[in-house]
């Protein structure tokens, strides 16, 4: 028997690392044969470093913070028992083997029944959660392979119940008769082999060892049959796609990729015939998108985060990655559509996203959904013309315009007129004295609710004596709306203008004294970082940020009395998540003598108002609004008002408060410390 199992457990081994070999080979082919994308090949030793952090430090999975730990103890169970798999291999011939040197050593013993019980424990938890999550209203495992999980998580329980089962026989072999630390938790196992026969206990180590050679090797079999299988295959590519993530030290949020063609920016004043605009087919990924695809493992975060899912729109995150990897691994033509009828993603899908990037601030393995959406959108846009039909009023306006309303262009200045103090407008270069230019933007010049946030913002920037000028009539959009859309060509314009003008400007000054405040973290984004691909580069500051800094200084001073009236904050998801400013906002509204009663979804976790990704122009057809999520959840603190720091957010949760029927009223930021300061 012993002779039969043993050939057993090597011909099993041998059939499955050479299936795994070849299996991998196959996918490293597949990586290469996709589009090339050399930007993720900077500062090796920096995307090491933040890929041991992420980790080892589980840093995404513990904001579910049991969920992590108990996957911490799973993760580090995976590769700190490999020791009892050698060990197995031994016993299959000989009952007594142990490891060389260490085999009896009581740390490596204790270690080795400690990382087990606890992997044990946390892989019994993580089935648990499971179980429960399953039977929550939008719980984020709908529509993952959970017969995939059961098998994986099988596979882990067998294998500890094993290395429990295996160190009990050894301390029964052994002839131990009381309890002590080489044996500190198998204790009872040993208890309970200890009545049986010494041959008895060898044949049971045989058997034992076998079964854990079996479960192990049977697991990588399974996964290397089916590539799509990423419960499992994220235990080895995890690492890879968090090397290779877009910003090395933070979620590939804020500016959005360069539209690359076969790995070079499209030169969009003179396009190659054979440039691939966006992704429109399986031949379009790159190797790294196919590695966010298979790296997926399904875990739903992301689907649990995202304001389209939570509002009954076709759209989840995960579904999206899940549908792009099975369609990427299948046997099919390159050139088979991506998007459309009859193809894995319906259009709905593409156009419900909101960009607000919180799937890509929860995942785990630092997929980068968004960039998958706007690429997708841009080839649908370019190459397909096929967006929703309010788009085209949007790109027409912002052409023809040089803003979303179409508003004249002459009316720009019109906020100016409505201030009692003198605003500068500068026609050429900046003068040497002027330190801020003031980025009022499309909504701040035009919409009646956001030009009170610029007025306010300028009345405060006046009164702190910050001398500061705006460029009136020669701004125009800065090609947000069209860029996350997936317009490229139009943003291209729109952003070339402006870096014209800014350099018209600033003329000669160093990036230092390019200073830029603006009130919308749109405009925020796109100038201080997506401008940056085309060779510009300037300080960027949101209003809540300087006005933080005067008050600090003590440039402006805020009154002591205390706001009688409860407020809450809303979190812009363009400021938030994309930039991580959350302090300046919160620290102002203190100064301004409010106690803030926050969201439960706040800050990393705060929920899109629906206005982002161009969606402000979209008629949100599809399930419930957005924007009355949020209200509902803001009504619910008892708050008699709601802060915003986005023009955009204002309107959408104005409009949602309106919708509702509500009295609480919605202001800027900048507005609560005006109101502050003059009282």
């Amino acid at each position: 028997m012993k002779l039969a199992l043993a050939s057993i457990s090597y011909l099993i081994t041998v059939f499955a690392l050479v299936l795994l070999a070849i299996r991998v080979r196959q996918l490293i082919a597949i990586y290469k044969k996709q589009q090339p994308d050399p930007t993720r090949s900077n500062d090796k030793s920096a995307r090491f470093k933040n890929m041991l952090k992420e980790v080892l430090g589980h840093t995404k999975m513990l904001k579910f913070t049991g969920t992590g730990i108990a996957h911490w103890f799973v993760m580090i169970g995976f590769g700190a028992l490999f020791g009892t798999l050698v060990t197995a291999y031994g016993q299959v011939i000989n009952p007594e083997f142990a490891l060389p040197i260490i085999g009896h050593f009581v740390g490596y013993e204790l270690f080795a029944e400690v990382i087990a019980a606890l992997t044990g424990v946390s892989i019994v938890t993580l089935i648990g959660i499971r179980q429960v999550t399953r039977f929550r209203m939008l719980n984020r495992f709908s529509g993952s392979g959970m017969g995939k999980a059961y098998y994986v998580e099988a596979t882990i329980l067998a294998v500890v119940f094993c290395v429990i089962a295996l160190r009990g026989l050894e301390g029964a072999l052994a002839g131990e008769t009381s309890w002590n630390w080489h044996y500190a938790i198998s204790w009872p196992a040993v208890a309970a082999f200890n009545s049986m026969s010494t041959a008895s206990i060898e044949s049971a180590i045989v058997i034992v060892a076998t079964l854990k050679i079996v479960v192990s090797m049977t697991w990588f079999i399974v996964i290397a049959s089916n590539l799509t299988m990423g419960i499992a295959w994220h235990r080895f590519l995890a690492f890879f796609n968090i090397y290779y993530k877009r910003n090395i030290d933070k979620p590939a949020l804020g500016a959005l990729p360069e539209m690359l063609s076969k790995g070079k920016p499209v030169n969009f004043e003179d396009p190659a015939e054979d440039d691939v605009f966006g992704l429109g087919t399986r031949g379009d990924i790159s190797w790294k998108g196919l590695l966010d695809m298979t790296s997926c493992t399904e875990c739903g975060r992301c689907q649990s985060q995202c304001p389209a899912w939570h509002t009954d729109k076709p759209l989840s995150p995960k579904l999206l990655i899940m549908a792009m990897r099975d369609h990427a691994m299948a046997k099919v033509v390159e050139t088979e559509n991506l998007v459309g009828e009859n193809a894995p993603i319906d259009l709905d899908v593409l156009w419900s996203c909101t960009s607000c990037g919180a799937c890509v601030e929860e995942c785990p393995v630092d997929i980068e959904h968004v960039d998958h959406i706007v690429n997708m959108r841009r080839f649908q846009v370019l190459v397909e013309s096929e967006f929703p039909t309010e788009l085209g009023g949007t790109f027409r306006n912002l052409e023809k315009a040089g803003n979303p309303w179409g508003a004249n262009k002459q009316d720009r200045e019109g906020w100016i007129a409505e201030c009692d103090f003198p605003v500068r407008v500068v026609s050429g270069e900046l003068p040497e004295e002027v330190e801020y230019l003031f980025w009022v933007g499309c909504a701040g010049a035009y919409e009646e609710r956001a030009k009170k946030t610029t007025k306010a913002v300028a009345e405060l920037l006046h009164m702190a004596g910050v001398n500061f000028a705006v460029l009136g009539k020669r701004e125009t959009c800065t090609g947000d709306p069209a860029r996350r859309s997936g317009n490229e060509f139009l943003y291209q314009i729109l952003s070339q203008e402006n870096i014209a003008t800014f350099n018209e400007t600033f003329g000669d000054r160093p990036k230092g004294k390019k200073k830029v405040v603006v009130t919308c973290p749109h405009c925020f984004t796109t100038i201080g970082r997506d401008y940056a691909q085309s060779g510009f580069e300037l300080e960027m500051l949101h209003h809540t940020q300087l006005l933080n800094t005067l008050i600090k200084e003590g440039r402006l001073k805020p009154s002591p009395h205390k706001s009688d009236k409860k407020l809450t904050y809303h979190d812009p998801c363009y400021l938030g998540r994309h930039n991580q400013i959350y302090a300046p906002p919160r620290e102002l509204l203190e100064a301004s003598g409010c106690d803030v009663e926050e969201m439960p979804r706040n800050k990393e976790r705060s929920f899109c108002c629906g206005g982002g990704g161009g969606r402000m122009w979209m008629e949100e057809k599809i399930g419930t609004r957005i924007n009355l999520n949020r209200v509902d959840e803001a009504i619910d603190t008892g708050a008699q008002e709601v802060a915003v720091a986005c023009p955009f957010c204002r309107i959408m949760v104005g409009d949602g408060m309106v919708a509702r029927q509500s009295d609480v009223e919605v202001l800027d930021v900048a507005q609560i410390l005006l109101r502050n300061v003059k009282s």
